[in-house]
């Protein structure tokens, strides 16, 4: 197995949400070489489906890409929190689902070539609906969609979030095998 080494390692930038890096490796045959690094602290996508095969999204503005979004409900994990636990808070917050049913679908690396970013991906079943709380300056609207129709959708390149796509079709292959 190839391995590189961190040499040294230099804070650049300390944020809110993310801090930046930059390391020097040795890889293999002993050269170093630079490596700059995004330090994200991970977080949760939730996949919420109905008895009807529906699957619920939230729909909001992602100021990076300046334009609005449609995405599976997802959250920051806090410092320590578990991912079920933040999974549960953030659905929750930003549709007023609860999920009876939790399925961990598995990790996902957003962009391991810079990003140390780990988001876990669930599928939320036997849902109930109550009241969204979303976060003070967190603006969503909620929508059901089929699970044909957001095929469609991703298809066409009308979502390209990526733990979105990830997130559908993990989720449409389990519930499959599940018959």
């Amino acid at each position: 197995m190839y391995i590189e080494r961190e040499i040294s390692r230099e804070m650049m930038f300390r944020g809110k949400i993310v801090n930046v890096r930059r390391d020097v490796a040795e890889v293999h045959g002993g050269a170093q070489v630079p490596r700059e690094v995004v330090e994200h602290p991970g977080g949760v996508c939730i996949v919420p489906v109905d008895a009807a095969g529906n699957f619920w999204c939230v729909r909001q503005f992602r100021y990076p890409l300046m334009q609005e979004l449609l995405e599976f409900p997802a959250g920051k994990l806090e410092p320590g929190e578990d991912p079920l636990a933040c999974g549960i808070r953030e659905l929750a917050e930003e549709t007023g689902l609860h999920g009876g049913q939790m399925v961990y679908l598995g990790p996902l690396y957003p962009s391991p070539g810079y990003l140390n970013e780990i988001v876990h991906l669930y599928l939320a079943l036997d849902l109930t609906e109550g009241e969204a709380r979303p976060e003070e300056y967190e603006f969503l609207t909620v929508e059901r969609i089929p699970g044909e129709r957001l095929l469609t959708m991703v298809m066409q390149n009308e979502i390209p979030d990526a733990k979105t796509v990830v997130g559908f079709f993990k989720a449409k292959q389990f519930l499959e095998r599940q018959g």
